[in-house]
Order: structure tokens, then C-alpha cells, then sequence
């Protein structure tokens, strides 16, 4: 059995235990995934917080381990007891929690009221939260984009599709954004978050429940397939993953991109000549976004259900492995000049790029039965925040050099905790 060195230090020659996840993990691990790929691909690890993981690098490994029935999402397979976050059950009944039959089967009621129509009914919406946003800020000529665009948008976005009322969307946001900062001192108890956001949800369901709307969450109430219907359980835990699930990684994707935008001016340019958010190229420019600088480096974890060979490594049942989307989005076996940011690969058909599609061969979203099902509502919110911040934000600028940028540091995610930017005010 080999394995590599640690992710923040140079590779010599394979080791035969198991390298170590550091808790000072650069945000930016590119160059070590490089060098796990080399090296076979296949890696045990140590976790900061303990315990042993294996870490698959390669594109074409993570996207067939995706779409591999072997491969289970279901914590009770593993063979070391593992924990997870440890949501109660009334939110832990989830689309990311069961596999095969129980996974299709919540996985068709949700779809049933997820549809394309109802994700293209928010454009306007979508369109309006960034612009009151962006107007907010136009006239101070500074702004940290992650805390004044990219983090409010998607919590607007989310809670107008789950149909969550203007009264309560400070309370989710509040709830949302200290579960995203479990270092914070000054945040309550992680225990007494999960209860307070518990209880909102369970309150709004009641009242979509004797009040039915237009929206997300009375469809999910309503969904049925035959005699077939959510449980409260799964009800609760379903509106939660759309919730979080809707509000993290759009962040990310959002402030990633504006960084992008910004220390490549060739493709601001490219958004500048773009004359609305939702053409062909700035939907090809999205997906490379996705595919170089997406925020998850890890997929959640997968446990395998008997011994697995990955190219030259075994890997026992029930061992933990982590697919590396970060890595295998960069492994140039799968894609040429895989560092830059290329939207003309749509042309020459090699990746499938276009508006809203979920057949690009990049693993940002996944793949296989746990693909994203709110792809396309991320896809529209990245594209209408980068194209509008270009567009009404002149001479946009980072506001500090681009090595010093503050990435989380964080095995599991690509991620800014601040954008800090100047620009030309509005009024001047």
C-alpha cells in the first residue's frame, strides 16, 4: 500500500503511511492534487480531526466512483461508526443520506415539484436581489463581495423559491450563515442552531400547510407519487438540504467567480461584451468557472460496500473515501491546458457546455444519482451576480493583491471568507 505526502509539502517518492490532512491546509491545494495524480491517484489520509480516509484524485476514478452502486452514501455502512455532522433525524432524512430505492424514491417526489419551470420562474427574481443589492453598495466605491453580494443573494434566491416570507428571511439567513461558521466565538451553540432553524422550519410548514402558495415548499408538501408522499421527517430534512445545500455553495461559487473575473481581466472583458447574463457564452463561461474554481474539493463522504480496487490500490469495505471534485476537474488526462479558463472548449464540443445543462463532463456538480438537483438555479444566480457586478460596478478591482486573498482553510472546500474590492461610485 503507498500513499503520498502531505498535501502542503513537496512529494519525493511514495510513503508507506498514510499522508496527513493538515489543519493550516492551503485553500488552494492545486498543486498537490497534481502531485497525488502522479503518484497513483489513490491515497490514504488522516483527517485534521482523526481518523483515516482515502482520497481518489483522478477524473475518470472520482466519476465512476460516483456512479458506482458499490460506493454507498449511507453513514451506517461504514465500518468505524462515523458521525458526521449529527443532525437530529427530523433533518437528517435527506436526498444525501440513503441510496438506491429510498434515494430514487425521495429523489422523484422532490423533482416533481422542482421543475425547470419553476427554477426559470426566479430569473426575475434572481435579476432583482442582485440588483438591489449591487445598488446598495454602487455609491461607496469599496465593498467585501462576499458578505454584500455573494452571501445575502442566495438566501433571497432560496427562500423566495421555498416560499419563505420576507418576516422570516432574516431569521433562516441568521440561522444559515452562523451554521456556515463554526469557528466564530461569538456564534451560539451549534446544538441551539439546529433546534432554532428546527423549529422555523416546522412553523412554516404548518402555515404553507393551512395557507398553500405558488412555491417550492407547498409543492413538496403536495408532491405524491401514487399513494406515495413525504414524511414530516423527510419534509423537514428535505427544506433544510435545499436550504443549506442552495445557500453554501452558491457563496462560493459567486465570490470564486468575481475573484476569477477580476485577477484575469481578459475574461471581464470577455463579460463586459456579453449584453445580457443568460447567453451561450457566459453559460460556457460559468461551467469553466465550475469546472477550475468550484467550491467543493471533497464530495461528501462514500463508504464502499465490499473490498474495491481503484487502479492499483484495494480499498477495504466500509473505509471512508472522499472523492477529490477539485482535483479531478484539474487532471489534464481528462482535459487539455487544464489550469486555464478556456469558454471556446464549447465549441469544439469536447465538454458539452451550454445554457443550464447537466451533461458537461466537469464534476462540479457531481455526477450519477446524487447529481445537484438545484444545478440550474445555481448556474442562473452565478451567471446574473458576475455579469451584473461587471456591468454595474466600473473599473472593479481587487482591493488587495491577488496572493493575498483569504482562503478557508479547509480540506473539504475551495472558499473566500472576504472579497474586498474598489470601483468607480455610480454618483462620481
Amino acid at each position: 500500500m503507498t500513499a503520498s505526502q502531505p498535501f502542503s509539502e513537496p512529494i519525493s517518492e511514495p510513503f508507506s503511511e498514510p499522508i496527513e490532512m493538515v489543519p493550516h491546509l492551503s485553500g488552494c491545494p492545486y498543486a498537490a492534487y497534481a502531485r497525488l495524480r502522479e503518484a497513483g491517484g489513490v491515497h490514504q489520509a488522516v483527517k485534521p480531526s482523526g481518523g483515516q480516509v482515502w482520497v481518489i484524485s483522478r477524473h475518470a476514478d472520482v466519476k465512476a466512483l460516483f456512479s458506482d452502486p458499490r460506493m454507498s452514501i449511507e453513514a451506517r455502512n461504514s465500518r468505524h461508526g462515523y458521525q458526521g455532522f449529527g443532525l437530529p433525524p427530523a433533518l437528517d432524512e435527506h436526498l444525501m443520506n440513503v441510496d438506491d430505492q429510498a434515494h430514487a424514491r425521495l429523489r422523484r417526489l422532490v423533482s416533481s415539484a422542482f421543475t425547470p419551470r419553476r427554477v426559470e420562474a426566479q430569473r426575475e427574481r434572481v435579476q432583482a436581489a442582485v440588483d438591489r443589492l449591487i445598488g446598495t453598495i454602487a455609491p461607496n466605491g469599496h465593498a467585501d463581495l462576499v458578505a454584500e453580494l455573494a452571501a445575502p443573494t442566495p438566501v433571497v434566491v432560496i427562500c423566495g423559491l421555498l416560499g419563505i416570507p420576507e418576516s422570516d428571511g432574516a431569521a433562516f439567513q441568521a440561522y444559515t450563515r452562523s451554521l456556515m461558521t463554526p469557528n466564530d466565538p461569538n456564534r451560539p451553540a451549534t446544538g441551539d442552531l439546529v433546534a432554532g432553524l428546527h423549529t422555523c422550519l416546522v412553523d412554516l410548514i404548518e402555515r404553507k400547510r393551512a395557507e398553500p402558495a405558488e412555491d417550492l415548499l407547498t409543492a413538496m408538501i403536495t408532491a405524491r407519487d401514487g399513494d406515495d408522499r413525504l414524511s414530516e421527517n423527510e419534509l423537514t430534512s428535505l427544506a433544510f438540504l435545499i436550504l443549506w445545500a442552495g445557500f453554501e455553495t452558491t457563496v462560493h461559487l459567486i465570490a470564486n467567480g468575481i475573484a476569477t473575473l477580476l485577477s484575469e481581466p481578459r475574461l471581464a472583458d470577455l463579460v463586459r461584451e456579453e449584453p445580457d447574463p443568460h447567453t451561450p457564452r457566459m453559460a460556457a463561461l460559468v461551467e469553466e468557472l465550475l469546472r477550475r474554481d468550484g467550491p467543493m474539493l471533497t464530495a461528501i463522504r462514500r463508504f464502499p460496500l465490499e473490498d474495491l480496487r481503484i487502479g492499483e490500490q484495494v480499498v477495504p469495505a466500509g473505509e471512508t473515501v472522499l472523492l477529490a471534485i477539485g482535483s479531478a476537474n484539474r487532471d489534464p488526462r481528462y482535459i487539455t491546458d487544464p489550469d486555464d479558463i478556456d469558454p471556446d472548449r464549447a465549441a469544439s464540443g469536447h465538454l458539452g457546455f451550454g445554457p443550464d445543462r447537466a451533461a458537461s463532463s466537469h464534476l462540479g456538480f457531481g455526477h450519477g444519482p446524487h447529481y445537484c438537483l438545484g444545478a440550474s438555479l445555481a448556474r442562473m444566480e452565478v451567471r446574473t451576480a458576475l455579469w451584473t457586478a461587471i456591468h454595474r460596478l466600473p473599473n472593479l478591482t481587487l482591493a488587495i493583491p491577488e496572493q493575498d486573498l483569504p482562503w478557508k482553510l479547509d480540506h473539504r472546500q475551495h472558499a473566500l471568507t472576504a472579497l474586498p474590492v474598489t470601483f468607480t461610485t455610480e454618483a462620481a
